[in-house]
């Protein structure tokens, strides 16, 4: 009976490890992925204000995808914290910043690039 249950115990694990839509994806495959104007641009890592982000740009916008976790971050302070990031790796001031807490488009002002 014991090795019964085991054997059925095994199974289960066995059969629920990764299920579903994504199962066939890489381990952590989409935690920080682009979205799709932003594939393939090259990512730089920015620390703001005990925040986290990748930065990506490409023509007059930047992608900031904030990494770490945080308890309850509000959306103010972590839009100036990406601002500020993305100003740093852009190297242009940042006209506006649409998002959420973890996905933040900034729409860059660089005279050099015609923003």
């Amino acid at each position: 009976m014991r090795i019964l249950v085991i054997s059925l115990h095994i199974l289960l694990v066995a059969c629920t490890d990764r299920q579903g839509h994504f199962a066939s994806a890489p381990q952590g495959y989409f935690a920080n992925s682009p979205q799709g104007y932003f594939a393939g641009a090259k990512v730089t890592r920015v620390t703001s204000g005990g925040s986290v982000f990748d930065i990506r740009l490409r023509g007059n916008l930047a992608e900031a995808i904030r990494i770490n976790p945080q308890y309850a971050p509000r959306l103010g302070p972590l839009r100036t914290r990406a601002a500020q990031a993305m100003a740093a790796v852009s190297g242009c001031r940042i006209k506006a910043v649409l998002g959420d807490q973890a996905l933040m488009i900034g729409v860059l002002d660089c005279p050099s690039k015609g923003g």
